[in-house]
């Protein structure tokens, strides 16, 4: 009986112990704090974000810390204005703060006014009532980083019913639909699960006509589903790395960043002769960007009060590759060449593979199971 009862302890123990761990940041310690929507658990969706803490594990700030809309349109050589159509974000909590948190973030960075008033911002409601703050979170920051690469283009929130699969899905339907009558634009999916036999059943969710459908990679090295779909732009992570005045110096790869070889999908038509994917099975993910915590994104919300409920009650630094889809998906459409569907997209993206004026070559060259083809350069060949 004490042998049992020790062993409880311990994997108590690794279980309160197991959401924080360290990162170096250009020759300062950050640690990371993990929250529980992103640790994967059966039958449920996990996000793909954490939290850069102090040395005390506060995850608050008073003011923006970390890379700003600014900062990182100047590394991807992206205009401040622009954008049209629509961006779907897909959650799973109700959210009575999104609005004014999205307000409060574009004002802080000269961002304009996205509000349900104005008819930029839409809110469709699930079923549920009850506040989940790991999707709370998500769905400020995915609204907010949308809404930085893509100031101009109008914001539909659709808060599923619960983090399901069936209930995600369901709410990716709504969310193509509410697009659609809007005329053309981009779905983002910042959540995922591990691939699973029977995958395959669910890829028609995202072939529709008019939407590009985007997902976060995973923060993990393997593949995350619907990332992994061949339906689905997959967004990778990179990291950003500056000199101790704040230049920017390079761009490496974010060595948590979801991709490889898929189980079920097989090799998709835009993959054929790309050196680095697999001969024949799905290889993500397709592009990049910054996802690594310790050179993570300013984000705000105020979803969770008292702070101790969930974290986040104010700004924050956040990184994973749930950074990576709302952006990428705001910088497609800031492109604004609204292809049909996301194969041609892809079709274009690994078309333009080692053009460096379309995208940085991450380490080691060419396509890579990191981050792709590369991140973002300009609004060309995407």
């Amino acid at each position: 009986m004490k042998k049992l009862l020790a062993v409880v302890v311990l994997m108590l123990m690794v279980v309160l112990v197991a959401p924080k761990f360290v990162a170096q940041d250009r020759g300062k310690q950050f640690s990371i704090l993990i929250p529980e929507s992103s640790i994967p658990r059966a039958g449920r969706a996990h996000t793909n974000y954490v939290f850069r803490v102090d040395s005390s594990w506060r995850i608050n700030t008073s003011t923006p810390q970390g890379e700003t809309p600014a900062s990182l349109r100047a590394i991807y050589n992206l205009p401040s204005s622009g954008g049209g159509g629509t961006i779907a974000i897909i959650g799973a909590s109700l959210d009575k703060t999104v609005e004014s948190d999205l307000n409060v973030f574009s004002t802080q960075f000269g961002l304009p006014a996205c509000t349900i008033a104005n008819g930029c911002l839409s809110v469709i409601v699930g079923s549920h009532t009850r506040i989940d703050c790991g999707f709370t979170t998500e769905q400020a920051l995915d609204l907010e980083w949308a809404h930085a690469m893509a100031p101009n283009a109008k914001l539909v929130l659709v808060e599923a019913n619960s983090a399901s699969l069936t209930d995600l899905l369901a709410a990716v339907d709504v969310a193509t639909n509410a697009v659609l009558a809007n005329g053309r634009g981009e779905v983002s999916m910042s959540w995922g699960f591990a691939e699973f036999a029977g995958e395959l059943t669910n890829d028609g969710h995202f072939q529709h006509d008019g939407i590009v459908y985007v997902a976060a990679s995973g923060d993990a090295a393997q593949n995350s589903y619907p990332s992994v779909s061949s339906f689905v732009v997959s967004a990778g992570g990179t990291s950003v790395n500056r000199d101790s005045g704040g230049n920017f110096v390079s761009e490496t790869a974010w060595s948590n960043s979801g991709g490889g070889v898929s189980q079920y999908e097989l090799k998709p038509t835009y993959q054929n002769g790309i050196a680095g994917t697999d001969a024949m099975f799905r290889t993500t993910p397709d592009f990049a960007f910054d996802a690594d915590p310790s050179t993570g994104v300013a984000a705000y919300s105020t979803c969770c009060k008292p702070v101790g409920s969930c974290g986040l009650n104010g700004w924050a630094v956040v990184g994973g590759t749930s950074v990576s889809a709302p952006a990428l998906a705001g910088i497609i459409n800031l492109a604004g060449n609204f292809y049909l569907n996301s194969s041609m997209e892809l079709s274009t993206i690994y078309g333009n593979i080692g053009n460096s004026s379309d995208f940085r070559d991450i380490p080691p060259v060419g396509y890579d199971i990191k981050t792709g083809v590369g991140s973002n350069q300009g609004l060309s060949g995407k």
